[in-house]
Parts: structure tokens; sequence; C-alpha cells
């Protein structure tokens, strides 16, 4: 992943932005700020830390290679032990070099009876080719970030819907083939969302929105609001945010605007009509992606627990405030 379409950055807004007036971190409870009372269990930040770990045990995640396939394996079976329903959405897509893929959407739905549900997702492949590193460039990424971390919030997430059953509908995830593109091949990122997008596991489904997670476990991570979430899904990206900043999260979820990025979340917005918002880190200083991105050095010596703890206690707030039938302001 990913490609960036164009630099909206307000360089002035970056130091400001987590002090957003749009949002109380106080939780004052004046007459017109209702008081934030939390309602998440606690995220496991070392479980969640295992299993990054225990993906890259299986090694590379390369859609027709033999880890590929022990993955899956392994992502279906934690997810029933975890209590929810499996669809494996298994189907044969293109590479834009002609290269046939079998590829695997691994879906874990809780409540799949409840109409009113939210989808959270995240790539569980791994990238081919190091094509940012200055060696190497032709050998396959640990993809420890890039992919992993965003998949171990899920199964944490899954741990923790197993053991406390939400009152709505959670479907959690895992896209195949999305770190499989080059840049100058329209569509060729993003196969398994594709794919989703245009043929869902189950006829007319429909979720009141998404969230995508992509590169949430590095140290210093910052959210910023990504162009076509804000586009598609404003007002979920800013439920998503003034959670977080609820929850003592601020330094990592920032409300200052960002370029537009192609990544899974796009095709849901624009052919599934899910509103999405992506989650994904972005180097303020460069305005590139976090710094092992597309290297050798994205193993587990990037991940950071603080971090991963930060998106994952947002999501099972994000979770557990859906019971609500308005965003928490």
């Amino acid at each position: 992943m990913k490609k960036i379409f164009y630099l909206l950055f307000i360089t002035g807004l970056v130091f400001g932005c987590t002090n957003n007036p749009k949002v109380d971190t106080n939780n004052s409870g004046t007459q017109n700020t209702p008081v934030f009372v939390r309602k998440s269990p606690d995220f496991q930040v070392d479980s969640a830390y295992f299993f990054i770990e225990k993906q890259l045990s299986f090694g590379h995640r390369i859609p027709n290679t033999p880890g590929h396939k022990r993955c899956a394996a392994w992502l279906v079976e934690k997810f029933k032990e975890f209590k929810a329903e499996v669809t494996v959405q298994a189907t044969t897509v293109t590479k834009y070099d002609g290269v046939p893929l079998a590829i695997q959407n691994i879906i874990a739905s809780y409540n799949p009876q409840q109409a009113h549900r939210i989808l959270i997702s995240a790539h569980w492949d791994s990238r081919p080719v190091a094509d940012a590193d200055s060696s190497n460039r032709d050998k396959p990424i640990p993809g420890a970030n890039d992919g992993a971390s965003g998949v171990a919030v899920l199964l944490e997430i899954a741990r923790q819907l197993g053991a406390q059953n939400p009152a709505i509908g959670v479907d959690l995830i895992c896209w195949d083939a999305e770190d499989l593109g080059v840049s100058h091949e329209e569509n060729s990122y993003c196969l398994g969302s594709q794919y989703w997008s245009k043929t869902p596991h189950l006829p007319g489904y429909k979720a009141k929105y998404a969230i995508n997670l992509d590169m949430v476990g590095a140290a210093g991570a910052t959210f910023t609001q990504e162009g076509f979430s804000k586009q598609y899904a404003q007002q979920y990206l800013d439920h998503v945010w003034q959670i977080a900043h609820h929850l003592g999260y601020g330094q990592y979820f920032l409300f200052n605007s960002d370029s537009e990025i192609l990544d899974d979340h796009f095709y849901l917005n624009t052919i599934a009509n899910i509103p999405t918002i992506d989650i994904i880190h972005r180097d303020l200083s460069t305005g590139g992606f976090f710094p092992h991105w597309h290297t050798q050095r994205d193993d587990i010596q990037s991940i950071n627990k603080e971090t991963l703890k930060a998106v994952g206690q947002t999501m099972l707030e994000v979770i557990f405030q859906e019971t609500k039938t308005t965003p928490v302001q």
C-alpha cells in the first residue's frame, strides 16, 4: 500500500489539533456537554502483541504461499475460538501482472441477527517486495505494522467480544491481497476489499459505518483525518476521534485534514456504499507513512504497545458506545 492522491496538510494546525475545540477532554459535565462515561472492557495489549508475533511466525503472508495458507487457517481457528460466526470468502483474483491469486477474506461476525451493525477491518496479507528499502528491495517484508498490527487489534477485539457480547452487530473483516499492487497500475491494490465490495459475504449486507485499520502499531503514531474519510464519512470520523480524545489518546488522533489515500476504505465507500473511515499512520514531518513502511525493518521491533493500546481501546469503546442511537459529542 498505499497511494496518496494529493497533500492537504495544514501545517499550522499540526500542533494545535489535539486541543480541537470540538472535544471536551475535561468532561466537565456542563449543561451543554454530556458527561462521557466509558463503557468498554480493557483492551489487553500483551494479547494483541502476541497476535502480531504469531502472524509473523508463519512467514510471509503472500497469496499462493504456504505461510499465507497457514496464517489463514490460524485466523479462522482463533475467531471461532472467540465465539464468532466465521465466513471465509475464498476466490481467485488477478494480480496486475496477470498472475492468478488464491485469496481469502476472513469475516468474523457477532450478533449476526442484528440489523444495527458496524464493521471494523484490516488487511492480513504482507507485501512481497521491500520497494522503499535501501537494499533487498526485491525481498518480502515482515509486515509487522503494515498488516499484522491491525489484524492483532481485530483479534483482541474478538477475544473481548467473545467474553462480553455487545448489544449491536459487529463484523470484523481481514482483507486479503491489499498490498500486492504498484502505483502506476490503477486498482492494483486492495484486491480483497474490491472483491467483497462488489460481492459481499451476505447479499444485501449493510452496516451503519465501517472503520479500516492500517499500520496502527508503531511508536509515536499519528492518525490524521484522511481525505476520503472526510468526504464520505465525516460524521463517523469525528465520532471516533472524539471518543479517542475522551479516552486520553488525543496525541495519536489528530483533527487536522490530510490527503486522500487509496486504501481498503475507498472501495467500501464507492462500491459498497458503506460510510467508511481509515485509521492510518501518517508521518507529519514527511507527509508519508511510518518510517519503516515497505522495508525489511517493518518487524516486531517496530511495534509499540502504547500505540496498540490507544487504537484497540478506542475501537472497543466505539463498539460499546454504539448502543446509543446518536454519537457521543
